[in-house]
C-alpha cells in the first residue's frame, strides 16, 4: 500500500505540472516549490537549531499561530520554519514575521522528505489540525524527532479507521503526542491503539481572544461608519452576495454595509458593485474620496483588513454557507461580541454547530430569512445584546488550548 501511495504522489506531481499550464492557482503550487531546497540551504545552516511547523493552508496557520508564538518565545535562539501545502495559505502569509523561513512543503516523495529533513533538521515538528504526509512522518520517526499534532480532529471517514488503512495507522506512530479538539477524536484514536492524546481544545480560540488585546483601529472605516449601525459581510461568495445585494438595495439609509469578498478579482468586484444601487465605494478608490461617510456601502477589494473591520460591526454575515466546503471563519466576529448570520452549509464546522446551538449564530437559507434576521437584530436592542453576549462568552469560555499544549511540549 505504501508503494501505491508513493506511485500516486509521483503521478499527481506529473499531472499537476500539466494542469498548471491552465490554472493560475496550480501554477503557483508548482512554481512555488521549485526553489524550496535552495531557500532552505541559504537560510538554514547545518549548525542552526530549528523547529518546524506545517499547515495545510491559511486557516491552519492561524490556528497554529498561538503555539508558534509561544515556542518562539520559549526558544528564541531557534529558527522557526513554517511550511504550507496550499497557495491560498502561502501567498497570504509568505511575508509573516513570526517565522524565519516560510516555504511550500515539497510533494511527499521519499527523496523530498529525506532532503527536506536533512536541510531543515528540526528538533521539534508540529503538524496543525491535519495533513498526514507519510514519507515526512516516516523521516521524523526515523530521526527520532518529537512530533506533535495541534488542534487535531479525527473523523470516521479518514483512512486510519478503514480496514485497509493499516499503513496510515502505522504512520501515526511518528507522533509523540496528539493535542485534540474534542473527546470524539480522542476516543477514535484510542480505539486504534494510541493513548498519547489529550483533549486540549482548539487553539483558534486563543488566537481570536488575543485579537482584543491589539489595536483594531482603522481610521477610514471609522470615518465611513460615522457612528451608524453597520453590517460587516466577510468572505462572501456570489451566492451570498446575490441575497445580500437585494437586502442592501431595500435597506434603510440608517444602516451601512462593509463587504469583504472572498475573491477580490476585479471582474467579480465590479459584478458585485453593479448589483448594488446604494452609494458604493471601493477600498481602491478611497484615497480619492473626501468624505467616506457619504457612502452606504464599502467594498474592501484588498486582503488583510477583515479582522479589524469586524470590530466596527453591529452584525456580521460570514460567507461560504451556500457552497462547499461551507462557511468561513466565524470566530473572529464572535470575539468582538457580534451576532453572526450564516448560510445553511455549516455542519462540518464544530464551532458553528455549537454557536448555532447556543443561539449566537443565526442560520438563513433564503432572502426572506435573511431580511427577518437582519431586521430583528437591528430593531430589537435586547435581542441584539443577548446574541452579542452569547458570542463573546463562547470565545472566552473556550480559551486555554495553547497553555495545555505548552505544558506537555515543554
Amino acid at each position: 500500500m505504501l508503494f501505491l501511495y508513493n506511485l500516486v504522489v509521483s503521478i499527481a506531481g506529473f499531472f499537476l505540472k500539466i494542469i498548471a499550464l491552465f490554472s493560475p492557482k496550480i501554477k503557483l503550487f508548482i512554481e512555488g516549490r521549485k526553489n524550496v531546497f535552495a531557500i532552505l540551504e541559504e537560510k538554514i545552516k547545518p549548525t542552526d537549531k530549528t523547529i518546524w511547523f506545517h499547515s495545510a493552508s491559511l486557516g491552519e496557520y492561524e490556528q497554529g499561530l498561538p503555539v508558534i508564538e509561544k515556542i518562539k518565545e520559549k526558544y528564541p535562539s531557534h529558527k522557526i520554519i513554517v511550511t504550507f501545502f496550499s497557495p491560498s495559505g502561502y501567498e497570504v502569509r509568505k511575508n509573516n514575521t513570526v517565522a524565519d523561513v516560510t516555504i511550500y512543503l515539497p510533494l511527499d516523495t521519499k527523496s523530498n522528505a529525506k532532503k527536506f529533513m536533512r536541510l531543515a533538521h528540526p528538533e521539534l515538528a508540529f503538524f496543525i489540525k491535519y495533513e498526514f504526509w507519510l514519507n515526512y512522518l516516516k523521516e521524523l520517526e526515523t530521526n527520532k524527532i518529537p512530533t506533535y499534532l495541534i488542534s487535531g480532529i479525527f473523523r470516521d471517514n479518514q483512512m486510519f479507521f478503514k480496514w485497509y488503512g493499516g499503513f496510515y495507522r502505522k504512520a501515526l506512530k511518528a507522533f509523540t503526542y496528539f493535542f485534540l479538539q474534542n473527546q470524539k477524536s480522542k476516543e477514535k484514536i484510542e480505539a486504534i491503539g494510541f493513548k498519547n492524546a489529550i483533549v486540549s481544545g482548539d487553539t483558534r480560540f486563543d488566537r481570536v481572544a488575543a485579537i482584543l488585546e491589539r489595536d483594531n483601529t482603522v481610521d477610514f472605516i471609522e470615518q465611513f461608519k460615522n457612528n451608524t449601525p453597520t453590517i460587516v459581510i466577510g468572505s462572501s461568495w456570489p451566492k451570498d452576495e446575490a441575497l445580500l445585494a437585494e437586502y442592501i438595495n431595500q435597506s434603510s439609509s440608517t444602516v451601512k454595509f462593509i463587504i469583504a469578498p472572498h475573491n477580490i478579482k476585479q471582474d467579480q468586484i465590479l459584478s458585485l458593485k453593479s448589483q448594488i444601487t446604494k452609494s458604493t465605494v471601493l477600498f481602491s478608490e478611497k484615497d480619492n474620496i473626501t468624505d467616506l461617510s457619504n457612502y452606504n456601502v464599502f467594498i474592501i477589494d484588498t486582503v488583510g483588513l477583515l479582522t479589524k473591520i469586524y470590530s466596527y460591526g453591529t452584525i456580521a454575515y460570514v460567507g461560504g454557507g451556500f457552497g462547499n466546503p461551507g462557511i468561513h471563519n466565524i470566530l473572529e466576529p464572535a470575539t468582538f461580541g457580534i451576532p453572526i448570520v450564516i448560510g445553511p452549509n455549516y455542519s462540518n464546522f464544530a464551532e458553528a454547530v455549537e454557536l448555532v446551538k447556543i443561539g449566537g449564530c443565526i442560520v438563513i437559507s433564503n432572502d426572506t430569512e435573511l431580511k427577518q434576521s437582519f431586521d430583528r437584530l437591528l430593531l430589537d436592542e435586547n435581542y441584539l445584546k443577548e446574541k452579542s453576549q452569547i458570542c463573546k462568552s463562547y470565545i472566552q469560555d473556550n480559551k486555554g488550548a495553547t497553555e495545555s499544549i505548552m505544558k506537555i511540549v515543554l
